[in-house]
C-alpha cells in the first residue's frame, strides 16, 4: 500500500486529531551533538495543547540515562512526559528469560547500566549462554567486519544474541555510525539466532501504550526517521506516523533541511509501510 507523500508543513496542523505522541529520539529530536530547538518547541506546544508526548527510543540504556542525555543535549523536560527505551524492554526479557545466566555482552562499557541491579553474570564468550549485544566497541571506528570472527564462533556454539538496539545505523553529526541491528544482520547471516527489542517490534510500543494510559491506536502520532524501525513499527501496530527526513535517510533527499520533494515522495511512495506526510525537520 502505498504510503501518503503529502508535505506537513507544522505539527499544529495534526495535533487536534491526537492525543498522543509517540516520539523517536535521535534523528527527530537530536543528532548526537545537539538537540534541534524547532523539535523541542513542537513537542513543547503539543503538551500545552494537550497532547501527551511519550519519548519511544532504541537507545539501549535504561530510560533514566537517556533522560540525563537529553538533558545534557538542552532537550526541555518540558517536551515530554515520560521514556520508554529499548533498554528497558530489554531489562525486561533478561529478568525473566535469563535470569542467573552466564552471559557475554558486546557494547562500550557505557552500556552495562543496562543490566544493572539484574540476576545475570557477565562472563567470557566461551561459558557464555546469551550474548547481549548493545552495539560496536568503538562506534566512531568500527564496523561489523570487525566482528566476523567472534560472532562466528559465538554462531557456531548457538548462543543466542539479545539485540539491545535494532537500529542498524544512527546519525552522529553529520555522519552515520553502526549500531547493534547491524551487527545483528551479520549474526543471522551466519546462522545465529537473534533476539532483538525494540522499534519495529510490539513490546516497546506496548509498554508505551501503558505509559500513556492505553489510549485507542487512532488517536496515537508516530514521529520518526527510519523506514526501517519507525514506519514499519507504526504501520503494524496500526498506528498513525509522521516521517522526519532530516534523520538517517537524508542523505537520500537532498540537503537535510530542503530535501527534494519529488525524491521525499518517491521514496515513501515505494515503501510498504503507511505514513500520513512528511517533515524535513519537526516543526510546530
Amino acid at each position: 500500500m502505498a504510503a501518503n507523500s503529502a508535505r506537513i508543513m507544522g505539527l499544529a496542523d495534526l495535533a487536534p486529531s491526537y492525543d498522543v505522541i509517540f516520539s523517536d529520539v535521535w534523528g527527530v529530536i537530536h543528532n548526537g551533538v545537539g538537540a534541534w530547538p524547532c523539535a523541542a518547541e513542537a513537542l513543547i506546544n503539543a503538551r500545552e495543547a494537550g497532547l501527551k508526548v511519550i519519548l519511544v527510543s532504541n537507545a539501549p540504556r535504561p530510560h533514566t540515562i537517556v533522560r540525563e542525555q537529553l538533558e545534557r543535549l538542552e532537550m526541555p523536560v518540558a517536551g515530554y512526559d515520560d521514556v520508554v527505551t529499548s533498554g528497558d524492554v530489554t531489562r525486561q526479557l533478561i529478568e525473566t528469560r535469563y535470569r542467573d545466566a552466564k552471559v557475554t555482552h558486546i557494547g562500550p562499557e557505557k552500556d552495562k547500566p543496562l543490566v544493572d541491579g539484574l540476576p545475570v553474570q557477565f562472563t567470557t564468550d566461551s561459558e557464555a549462554e546469551g550474548c547481549l549485544c548493545s552495539g560496536p566497541l568503538n562506534d566512531q571506528v568500527e564496523t561489523p567486519e570487525d566482528y566476523r570472527q567472534r560472532l562466528q564462533a559465538l554462531a557456531d556454539r548457538q548462543v543466542p544474541m539479545i539485540v539491545a538496539n535494532p537500529d542498524k545505523v544512527v546519525e552522529m553529526g553529520s555522519k552515520l555510525i553502526y549500531c547493534a541491528g547491524a551487527l545483528a544482520d551479520l549474526y543471522e547471516e551466519m546462522g545465529g539466532e537473534t533476539i532483538i527489542l525494540g522499534k519495529p517490534f510490539a513490546p516497546i510500543y506496548q509498554a508505551a501504550l501503558e505509559m500513556a494510559g492505553n489510549p485507542p491506536s487512532e488517536r496515537v502520532l508516530a514521529l520518526g526517521d527510519s523506514e526501517r524501525t519507525d514506519l514499519r513499527g507504526a504501520h503494524e501496530q496500526g498506528i498513525d506516523c509522521l516521517f522526519l527526513t532530516g534523520g538517517i535517510h537524508a542523505g537520500e533527499f537532498g540537503p537535510s533541511t530542503m530535501p527534494n520533494p519529488a525524491r521525499v515522495a518517491a521514496f515513501l511512495d515505494a515503501s510498504p509501510y503507511n505514513s500520513i506526510g512528511w517533515m524535513a525537520r519537526l516543526a510546530w
